[in-house]
């Protein structure tokens, strides 16, 4: 399964208790600005792939590009691909890419390693956020990344696919 497997940092634990929302991923020791901390694995699917799989299955997806996402395709590929990485409103994770996750900034051991799912997401189900932070939105949506002020704010740390629809003006 190594093919599939996401990849961690050595620096960085996945899965421990997260107070933000089940399990989260965590810095272990510390980690510099735009280090990066984990590349997202799975296999390439198309939208009509992504929406055939079980909703467990479908939880490990990312989008990467137009109409194409990586996700497990089988329960033995869940916990390999998964990143644990929980959404914040302040987060401290960006992305560099499609699927390498780089630190916004200078991270501390025991931080919660976390990204704004503005950042790659455009589901239609919006999430209530428990990130508890000042910044918090309390909702989050898939068109969350069309916000003139999140998108000043991270500015450089969107997926490719996305900075794409901003820079066109979709």
């Amino acid at each position: 399964m190594p093919g599939v497997a996401s990849w961690i940092s050595p620096k960085a634990r996945k899965g421990e208790p997260s107070p933000i929302a089940g399990r989260g991923l965590f810095a272990t020791a510390p980690i510099a600005t735009r280090e990066v901390v984990a590349v997202k694995g799975g296999h390439v699917v198309d939208s009509a792939g992504l929406a055939a799989l079980s909703e467990h299955l479908q939880n490990s997806e990312i989008q990467i590009a137009e109409g194409l996402h990586l996700v497990a395709l089988t329960d033995d590929e869940y916990e390999p691909v998964m990143l644990f990485v929980n959404h914040s409103c302040e987060p401290n994770l960006g992305f560099c890419g499609n699927v390498v996750l780089a630190t916004m900034r200078d991270i501390a051991p025991g931080e919660e390693l976390t990204v704004d799912y503005c950042l790659f997401n455009t589901g239609s189900e919006p999430m209530a956020c428990g990130c508890g932070t000042a910044a918090c939105r309390g909702t989050v949506t898939g068109e969350d990344w069309r916000l003139p002020e999140l998108q000043a704010r991270y500015a450089g740390w969107f997926s490719i696919y996305l900075a794409d629809r901003q820079r066109e003006g979709r």
